[in-house]
């Protein structure tokens, strides 16, 4: 009878220690050191996230050091489209330089905060860029990383692509590396703080 006892014991045990570790990851699956939430399973969409213990308690794993997020991610034989950063996915120190795909459509609420390490952001296509729906300031890497590299090369002379009629809320806050800015005719609205704390301007046509 003890030994019966004993054993449920030790399976309730098993059973709420598997629980606890289901429910202690935020993201729905990881791929080479990134984590994901599936926006939608339909349209094979992700975004960005954190891995976190339970509600109410820090962060487990920390984005640190240089972050590729690539345009697509395959998990269980599935290619996902990345398309969003979630709310405060790279919100820590340790980061130092983000690469951002042209996939990605809008950025979280303070998706970068207290990221005090990181110094670079790196793009393909100034367009998308321009596109992005940033949720604030601390939204954009560029709050704390101020320089902005395209296609590898520092962004000093911005010139606005022709296509773009909005320039969105914050898209180049605290981009201190910004010299000169170029806007076309096309332009019809300029977003808050959409050149924010860009202290290295010097001129804008």
């Amino acid at each position: 009878m003890r030994k019966l006892k004993f054993l449920k014991r030790v399976f309730i045990a098993t059973v709420m220690a598997l629980v606890v570790n289901i429910s202690s990851y935020a993201h729905d699956f990881e791929v080479l050191d990134i984590y994901y939430d599936i926006i939608s399973s339909e349209d094979k969409t992700v975004s960005v996230t954190y891995q976190a213990l339970p509600e109410g308690a820090d962060f487990v794993y920390y984005y640190y050091g240089d972050v590729i997020i690539p345009e697509t991610v395959t998990y269980n034989g599935t290619t996902y489209s990345l398309i969003s950063i979630g709310e405060g996915a790279f919100s820590y120190r340790e980061l130092t330089s983000v690469v951002i795909p042209k996939s990605i459509i809008s950025i979280g609420e303070d998706a970068f905060v207290s990221c005090t390490n990181l110094r670079s952001v790196y793009i393909t296509d100034l367009e998308s860029w321009c596109k992005i729906d940033f949720d604030g300031s601390a939204s954009n890497p560029l709050s704390v990383a101020d320089n902005l590299y395209l296609n590898g090369e520092l962004l000093t002379n911005l010139e606005i692509p022709e296509g773009i009629a909005e320039i969105k809320d914050y898209t180049f806050w605290g981009c201190r590396s910004l010299t000169n800015i170029d806007i076309p005719e096309g332009v019809t609205s300029i977003g808050k703080g959409a050149f924010g704390y860009c202290s290295g301007l010097t001129s804008i046509n």
